[in-house]
């Protein structure tokens, strides 16, 4: 019933406008053209004025009402994060500042310009001023915004630090897969004939010994104030890790590495006291639409101390037991990489 009434009051409204235009039309015919002219640019500026006053204000209700609901999720969880918030907010502030300066002139301007009495409209085709001034001080303040982008860009995907751990992430549609490097530090080669659902997920190649530790994992583990490099792929279609806590994405493109580092700042534990949520995760999600499934891509993260984290891998067994174990006795049958192409190999071991 609301609904209906609702519907209503607008073909009301859409009523009476047509009725007021009518009027408008029948008092020009009386009145004169110019006047009836004249008289419209009145009400039009008066409107404008408004328009312009009552969009601030609810402008600042609704940032008001929505304040900490949307554009944040609280403090930045790595430290990479907290100068690419800096660097919202610094945009934000000078779109802002220009986003006001320029509507407020342009409603102003329409009501004070209007058409009067004995002030005919002074035209100019062009000035070279005016055109220095719109065109440069964009372009220098455009320019300045890009430059701070790209230093966090160049941050993120330059070289990790050494000490600093290595996780890989490779899409599938509909999940992640993650890998870990064993006690050796170290990721073995892919081959993408190698892939196999059941015994080998990301196509790792059994004759390379690197891979004998590698394990699996359907969680990312990372490790409080360790810096972390992702080195991320894709098996189909093109994918997107997004790490919405920690300020961070990139694409995940099949057949083209990408990587990023960071590092965290909070465990899991912390970030449920921060937030006041015994249920909070960090969460891994594709920012990519990559089909039917997309809505269900995701995974979960956990940031943990050293401590918890070593116990956590002690724990874990490599994919290579697993998939010995799956497969009876001996390594498993598979296609081989060729010897002398390390291009198709995979890239895992060239990171």
């Amino acid at each position: 019933m609301s609904g209906f009434l609702a519907v209503l009051v607008v073909v009301l409204i859409f009523v009476v406008i047509f009725q007021i235009a009518k009027a408008s039309e029948y008092v020009s015919i009386l009145k004169g053209e110019k006047k009836a002219r004249q008289q419209n640019n009145r009400i039009n500026g008066f409107l404008l004025i408004a328009f312009l006053v009552l969009g601030l204000i609810g402008v600042y209700y609704c940032n008001e009402l929505l304040k900490g609901k949307i554009l944040t999720l609280g403090d930045a969880a790595s430290e990479q994060g907290d100068s690419i918030d800096n660097m919202i907010v610094w945009t934000l502030v000078i779109t802002g500042i220009v986003f006001v300066i320029t509507q407020v002139l342009l409603f102003w301007f329409a009501f004070k310009y209007q058409e009067k009495e004995g002030k005919p409209a002074f035209y100019f085709p062009h000035n070279n001023k005016l055109e220095v001034i719109w065109t440069v001080i964009p372009a220098i303040a455009l320019t300045i915004l890009v430059a701070i982008g790209l230093r966090h860009w160049f941050r993120i995907t330059s070289d990790a630090p050494k000490d600093a751990m290595v996780v890989e992430i490779t899409g599938k549609q509909f999940n992640w897969l993650i890998r870990y490097p064993g006690k050796d530090g170290q990721l073995g080669s892919k081959y993408f004939k190698n892939i196999n659902d059941a015994t080998n997920p990301v196509g790792q190649d059994w004759d390379d010994d690197l891979n004998k530790d590698d394990f699996m994992a359907t969680e990312m583990h990372l490790v409080v104030g360790k810096p972390v490099k992702l080195i991320i792929g894709s098996r189909d279609v093109v994918h997107d890790v997004g790490l919405s806590h920690f300020r961070l994405k990139m694409d995940a493109v099949p057949g083209i590495p990408t990587t990023l580092w960071f590092t965290p700042k909070y465990t899991t534990a912390q970030m449920k006291e921060k937030t006041g949520n015994p249920d909070f995760v960090y969460e891994i999600s594709c920012d990519q639409m990559c089909g039917a499934g997309h809505y269900s891509m995701k995974a979960n993260i956990v940031v943990e101390t050293q401590q918890e984290f070593d116990a956590w891998t002690a724990k874990q067994k490599s994919q290579y037991e697993l998939a010995h174990a799956a497969q009876g006795s001996g390594a498993p049958a598979q296609p081989q990489a060729p010897k002398d192409s390390t291009a198709q190999k995979g890239v895992a071991a060239a990171f």
